[in-house]
C-alpha cells in the first residue's frame, strides 16, 4: 500500500482509516491541528505527524512537500476534516456559514490544490468526503448541504483535470455515521432512532465502513475509478425508507 496523507487524522474517521491502512502494511501521514492528539496517534501507529492550521493552502503543501522529500514521496491523500450546523438558512449567521464553507469547501480545495502539485509526476489518489445531505434535501442542512454540493463539483472538475496525470479524484458521501462530531445526534436514543429511520436499512453507519471504502479507493489496484460521487449511506439518498411498524 501506497504513502497516504491523511488530514484530519485524528477524528473519528480519520483516525480509523491510519489504522487500517498501516495495519495493512502502508504509511501515513498524520496531519491535523492538535499537536497532542496527533502526538499520542503517532506514538500508537509510528507514524509521522505534522500539525499545521488550514487557513492557507500554503501551509498544507509545503508541510507535504518537507514530508514527502523525507519517504519518498505519496501517492494518496484523504480529506477528512469536517464539521457540522443543523440550522435553517434564516437562522445562520454569516461567521457560521463562512466557517462551515472554510471548514468543508476550502479544506477540499486546499488538498485537491496540494495533490496536483505533489501527484503530478507519479499519478496518485485524491479522495474527499461530501455528505448525502448534499445529494438529498434534509431539513435545516442548508450550510453544510452548499458546502458539501461545492465539494461534488469541485471534484468532478478536478477528476477530469487530473486525469491525464493519471490523478484520481472521488468523493465518498455518507449518511449519518457514529462519530465525535454526530455524537449529539446518536447518543440521543430519540434522536439516533429518528434518524435511523430516515435510512432505507434502518441503522447508522459505523467509522469502519467509510475508512474501508476510503482505504479501496486509495489502493492503486482499482486504479479506473475516477471523479465518482459514492453514496455510502445505508440507502438515504437514493432510497425511500419503508415506515416499521412498532411493535
Amino acid at each position: 500500500m501506497p504513502s497516504t496523507a491523511i488530514l484530519g487524522a485524528t477524528g473519528t474517521i480519520g483516525s480509523a482509516l491510519a489504522k487500517r491502512l498501516v495495519d495493512g502494511g502502508g504509511s501515513v501521514l498524520l496531519v491535523g491541528r492538535d499537536p497532542e492528539k496527533l502526538a499520542a496517534l503517532s506514538s500508537e501507529l509510528n507514524q509521522p505527524f505534522s500539525a499545521i492550521g488550514f487557513t492557507s493552502s500554503q501551509f498544507l503543501e509545503n508541510a507535504l512537500q518537507a514530508q514527502s522529500e523525507r519517504c519518498g514521496g505519496y501517492h494518496g491523500l484523504v480529506n477528512c476534516i469536517g464539521s457540522l450546523l443543523l440550522k435553517p438558512a434564516h437562522s445562520t449567521s454569516d461567521e457560521e456559514f463562512r466557517d462551515i464553507v472554510e471548514t468543508n469547501l476550502f479544506t477540499a480545495f486546499a488538498a485537491v490544490r496540494a495533490s496536483g502539485k505533489l501527484f503530478r509526476e507519479r499519478g496518485g489518489s485524491i479522495v474527499l468526503f461530501a455528505s448525502a445531505a448534499a445529494e438529498i434535501g434534509i431539513q435545516n442542512h442548508e450550510a453544510i448541504a452548499a458546502a458539501k454540493g461545492g465539494v461534488i463539483g469541485l471534484a468532478r472538475s478536478a477528476a477530469a483535470t487530473y486525469a491525464p496525470y493519471n490523478i484520481r479524484v472521488n468523493v465518498i458521501s455518507p449518511g449519518l455515521v457514529r462519530t465525535q462530531l454526530t455524537s449529539g445526534i446518536w447518543e440521543n436514543p430519540a434522536s439516533a432512532a429518528a434518524s435511523a429511520e430516515l435510512h432505507a436499512i434502518g441503522r447508522l453507519g459505523e467509522p469502519e465502513q467509510i475508512a474501508s471504502l476510503a482505504a479501496w479507493l486509495l489502493d492503486p489496484r482499482n486504479d479506473w475509478i475516477t471523479g465518482q460521487v459514492i453514496g455510502l449511506d445505508g440507502g438515504l439518498s437514493r432510497v425511500q425508507p419503508r415506515r416499521r411498524s412498532s411493535k
